[in-house]
């Protein structure tokens, strides 16, 4: 009996030291970070500042694999069924919590399938033309797609993509008849824009700074109720004219449902250390976007309320699949 009673309060203090050394000791192999967008797109180039910095930082390779398709929806139900040991980690951006609302089943739930790591980081995205277009302003550009329905184009990275979202966010507010173009990627969107193959795209900063300075594209609004530090001459939608319109896109770290504690916590502490970091904020500055890290609580919290919100969105606007 007394043997029986000291195995139970033994094993309490067993597994917390299991645990204690479980977290020790990761990571002791390379870890994956699944990007569920094509290279060379917002969450890409972000995850691989965060990849290489991490990597530096914790003596392990974490290496970018990017698994693209259905609005990022295959990457993350391939995190969702991977094992729950810290080794898989998903970079998600605004469409995780918009596609419950675009597409009519998931094999995954956006909120219970993962485990929050944290927030990464905020930005705009950018309503650009192609310098053929006949507009130097929303106001023009509006009056444009009114006098000529449907001859407007915009370009996004997929049904169901943030880009689609501000597009028909857009649409919504201004009444701009504008035709959506998705493609398999935010890389061949910018390419067909500044090609001229289609005439407009709501694009990430990073898109933005490749393009504008050079005469490729011309930036008319951005989508926050602040200006973009990087774009400091291009004013907001509300600055332009479009009462109401206020939408960033964020990126945040999210494991395995069930992934352990002593995991979570010592990569948040990792990643709110190197976000925090003036090397890492220059290198984000100049891939167009602010470090706004949290603990995994309060980006929880925030991505429930974004749930909701980017629903009403999707309802209010009729956004529906191409």
């Amino acid at each position: 009996m007394k043997l029986k009673m000291k195995s139970l309060l033994l094993a309490p203090l067993f597994a917390l030291s299991v645990s204690a050394a479980l977290g020790q000791a990761y990571p002791n192999k390379p870890v994956r970070i699944i990007v569920p967008f094509a290279p060379g797109g917002f969450t890409d180039v972000v995850a691989r500042i965060l990849g290489q910095k991490l990597s530096a930082a914790m003596g392990q390779q974490f290496v970018i694999e990017n698994k693209a398709g259905a609005g990022s929806t295959i990457g993350s139900d391939f995190v969702a069924k991977a094992a729950p040991d810290g080794y898989t980690l998903l970079m998600v951006s605004s469409t995780h919590v918009i596609s419950p609302w675009i597409y009519k089943s998931l094999p995954y739930d956006p909120i219970k399938s993962f485990t929050v790591v944290g927030k990464l980081v905020d930005s705009p995205y950018v309503l650009l033309v192609n310098p053929k277009v006949p507009a130097r302003n929303v106001k023009e550009f509006i009056a444009l797609a009114k006098a000529a329905p449907d001859t407007i184009h915009y370009a996004s990275s997929g049904n169901g993509s943030s880009q689609h979202l501000m597009g028909g966010l857009f649409v919504a507010l201004t009444g701009a008849p504008l035709k959506h173009v998705p493609y398999r990627g935010s890389s061949g969107a910018a390419q067909d824009l500044v090609a001229g193959v289609v005439e407009s795209s709501f694009a990430g900063v990073p898109n933005a700074l490749a393009q504008v300075p050079q005469g490729r594209l011309r930036a008319l609004a951005v989508t926050t109720a602040k200006r973009a530090p990087q774009l400091p001459d291009v004013p907001t939608m509300q600055e332009a004219g479009v009462a109401g319109y206020d939408a960033s896109v964020w990126l945040a770290l999210l494991a395995p449902a069930g992934t352990p504690h002593e995991i979570v916590a010592k990569l948040n502490a990792e990643v709110r250390q190197l976000m925090n970091s003036p090397d890492t904020k220059k290198a984000l500055f100049g891939a167009g976007v602010e470090p706004d890290p949290s603990t995994p609580e309060a980006m929880s919290e925030y991505m429930m309320q974004e749930l909701a919100r980017w629903g009403k969105i999707v309802k209010d606007a009729g956004i529906k699949l191409e």
